[in-house]
């Protein structure tokens, strides 16, 4: 049986990454605004190293930036980072870790916490896909966009690796292409549009919530 969609409004945005991703998450979190409401997730693709990513990003934004703890509360105005070895998932409004479930060849972190989103998360969701190998993330993209999601993919010829975002696009459901500056102001956007839209309208269940 499928767990009730928490009743969490924010949007949620899931960057997914691996080689070269570093310069892209930092580029994108300096030009990001502090306040909007917004969760960051961030998903590496490491399988056997430890992050450092919750100590480096720190550098480049004023948001708070967590390591991901079992059964962490997902907050708006904070950016949260995947820990090595783990698939990442969602839940009542909390991160749950479970072992990988791919420990050997390319993992599949990205897609496994995007499918999770689409069916535990009732706020926005954006998925961004930026710098690295492989094709992690591209299967699950039709899926964000099939529960009204937005889905970006960087630029190629401002990545470091464009395997990951090439995928992306081969998906054929990627709605934007942008430089990691760019995606930042089109995050801004999408989340200001949001929360106009709950400003001015009462609070609606989707199509999908209602299936549920």
């Amino acid at each position: 049986m499928k767990a009730k969609k928490a009743a969490n409004g924010f949007p949620v945005v899931c960057v997914g990454g691996s080689a070269g991703g570093l310069d892209a998450y930092t580029r994108l979190l300096r030009h990001l605004p502090l306040d909007m409401g917004v969760a960051i997730v961030i998903v590496n693709h490491l399988r056997t190293v430890a992050t450092q990513l919750h100590e480096i990003l720190p550098r480049f934004t004023g948001m708070p930036v967590n390591l991901i703890t079992e059964r962490l509360d997902i907050q708006p105005n904070q950016v949260f980072i995947i820990p090595a070895q783990c698939d990442l998932h969602i839940l009542n409004g909390e991160f749950r870790l479970k072992p990988i479930s791919k420990p050997r060849g390319w993992p599949d972190v990205i897609t496994v916490f995007l499918r999770s989103l689409t069916q535990h998360w009732g706020g926005k969701l954006i998925a961004v896909i930026v710098s690295g190998y492989d094709g992690d993330g591209a299967a699950a993209l039709c899926g964000i966009k099939e529960v009204g999601g937005i889905t970006i993919a960087q630029k190629l010829d401002t990545a470091k690796q464009p395997d990951m975002p090439e995928s992306a696009i081969a998906s054929g459901c990627i709605d934007f292409v942008l430089s990691p500056e760019d995606i930042a102001q089109k995050i801004a956007q999408i989340a200001h549009t949001v929360s106009r839209a709950e400003e001015g309208s009462p609070p609606s269940r989707s199509k999908k919530d209602h299936a549920l």
